[in-house]
This record gives C-alpha cells, sequence and structure tokens, in this order.
C-alpha cells in the first residue's frame, strides 16, 4: 500500500483553512512524521492537525531508518530534520516496493517544498502540493464540488499561500 508522506507546508495551508480531511481523498496511508509533526506550532494548523490525527487513521511516527545517512547525504543535512525524516521514509518504502514491479507507487509526498518534491520524485514518489490536494478531492471525491473546491482554493491563497497566475488557472481551472 502507498504511504504518503505530508510535510509541513502541506499540513499548514490545509490546516490553517481548516480542510485536512482533504487528505483522505488519496488512496493510501497518509504518515506525519513526528519531527514534522512538530513543526507545526501556529493555530489554528496546530489544533486542526491535532484534531484530524486523532480522528482519521492517518499514521504519526518516529521515522529512524537505515537510510538516515543517504537522506542527510541528498539534502546536505549535518543532523536529522523533519525533510530527512521524510526523505528517508519515502527511500524505505521505494525499497521495499522495488519487488514489485507492476504495484501502486509505494511512496508519495505532499509538499510546497519545491527542493524536497524534487528529491522525492526522483527516488520514485508520487508529489504533489497543497493545491493539488484540492484538485485530486474535487476529481476524485463526490462529497466536494467544483465550487467547493474553488472556495478552498481562494480561502488558501488569502492566507498567504500565493499561487501564481498559471498555477492558479491549473489549479482551479483542473476542477471545472
Amino acid at each position: 500500500m502507498t504511504r504518503i508522506y505530508v510535510d509541513a507546508t502541506a499540513l499548514v495551508g490545509l490546516g490553517q483553512v481548516g480542510e485536512l480531511e482533504l487528505l483522505d481523498a488519496f488512496e493510501g496511508t497518509v504518515v506525519v512524521p513526528d519531527a514534522v509533526r512538530a513543526e507545526v506550532t501556529t493555530d489554528p494548523s496546530r489544533t486542526n492537525l491535532d484534531r484530524f490525527l486523532d480522528e482519521k487513521p492517518a499514521v504519526t511516527e518516529t521515522v529512524e531508518t537505515e537510510w538516515t545517512d543517504q537522506a542527510m547525504s541528498v539534502l546536505g543535512a549535518e543532523a536529522p530534520t523533519s525533510d530527512v525524516r521524510v526523505v528517508e521514509g519515502i527511500l524505505e518504502a521505494t525499497d521495499e516496493g522495488r519487488d514489485e514491479p507492476d504495484a501502486e507507487p509505494a511512496a508519495g509526498l505532499v509538499s510546497d517544498d519545491r527542493r524536497l518534491r524534487t528529491v522525492a520524485e526522483g527516488f520514485g514518489a508520487t508529489v504533489t502540493g497543497t493545491f493539488g490536494v484540492v484538485v485530486r478531492a474535487a476529481t476524485d471525491d463526490k462529497y466536494l464540488t467544483t465550487s467547493q473546491a474553488k472556495r478552498i482554493v481562494r480561502r488558501i491563497d488569502s492566507h498567504g499561500l500565493h499561487l501564481t497566475g498559471e498555477l492558479r488557472e491549473q489549479a482551479v481551472g483542473a476542477t471545472d
């Protein structure tokens, strides 16, 4: 089963507007490493994250694997960080998934951090960002209408996570 790692950028973006439940649109296990959870310190994002993790089947865990050194090296980190924990989780999941070539992707990443997305994609993870979560929920879930998705995009945008004109058109246009 696909493990979908979510980093702090996406948790803050979705948590700020109370829409973390949109992560349920993904097929797979949502994973929030403890180091990532510790980075979400501002409200309402923190309160909404705590509520989401209490009510949903998401996994919170300490990610410490044999891949720590490789993840630190790739990211140029001198010590384990939340990004290192996300990358090592992705490395572990993709390594375990290599035995099944026709299987679904072993790992996914939800992040707005371009560098982290590039690294994860290089290791075989499927990546998306905060706005991609909204688009996914609108296109795959029947409970989120196009107009609701557009309102969510505008609310996220108004809270400081801005889209370029092109990306905004893609996000809002994809829900049409």
